[in-house]
């Protein structure tokens, strides 16, 4: 198989796709990719490594699957492609963003910025069909994610981990809470986000630990134009 990733993710990452559970999952991939429409484009499942390496990885946000709807997802938990509009879950985050940290909401949804920053955007399954939420669920992305996450675990280098919802906090169970700090709240979603998670301060906490190690602060305030969509060269079909 041809590298997919150019950066310090090889080590952990190359590997994993070694093992015949990956060669499941792609087999199945490129069926579906072949057959039907899957989100996001196959260019860009891997952008989440391909902008955060794991040594510049300081704040790792958790998301579930991928959007599923034309031109909305790009590899990026809780992003949007440049020109769409806001998803619900994405408007209550810049909610609390704007009352953690008072910075105004932007009319787009493009986080990369984030991820440049060593905010690691990952969702627990890396694609989806076409208007079917959580259809590519138990084909194999959850053991190759938890890889990526037992990494960052692993490092003597400690991070912030922001878990919304119950599936972000049972996927992160086996983080050492006692080297990196764990946030956790309700999910975003507006079913859930006044149950715990407006108010939380995720962001404000995240740059309080980060200064306490020594570490350079996420600027979280979103520039008010996105920047263009990047080209995106490596497929794993």
């Amino acid at each position: 198989m041809k590298p997919i990733f150019t950066n310090d993710w090889a080590g952990i990452l190359h590997p994993e796709m070694e093992k015949p559970y990956y060669a499941e999952l792609r087999r199945k991939l490129a069926d579906e990719y072949r057959s039907g429409t899957v989100y996001p484009d196959m260019y860009r499942i891997f952008s989440a490594f391909h902008l955060t390496a794991l040594a510049d990885t300081r704040v790792v946000i958790l998301g579930q699957d991928p959007y599923h709807g034309p031109n909305q997802a790009h590899g990026l938990s809780f992003s949007v492609q440049p020109g769409r509009s806001v998803p619900p879950s994405l408007d209550n985050i810049y909610r609390e963003l704007r009352d953690d940290l008072g910075c105004e909401p932007v009319r787009h949804g493009f986080l990369e910025s984030w991820a440049k920053q060593g905010v690691l955007l990952l969702n627990n399954v890396l694609t989806v069909r076409r208007g079917q939420a959580a259809s590519h669920q138990g084909m194999g992305w959850e053991t190759f994610t938890d890889a990526a996450i037992a990494a960052i675990n692993e490092r003597k280098q400690p991070a912030l981990f922001i878990l919304w919802g119950r599936s972000a906090q049972e996927k992160g169970s086996f983080i050492d809470a006692g080297r990196h700090l764990v946030l956790k709240a309700a999910h975003p979603s507006p079913r859930s986000a006044d149950r715990g998670f407006f108010g939380s301060r995720p962001f404000s906490q995240a740059n309080d630990f980060l200064r306490e190690h020594g570490l350079p602060e996420i600027q979280w305030c979103l520039p008010a134009e996105p920047e263009p969509l990047r080209e995106e060269g490596t497929t794993v079909i």
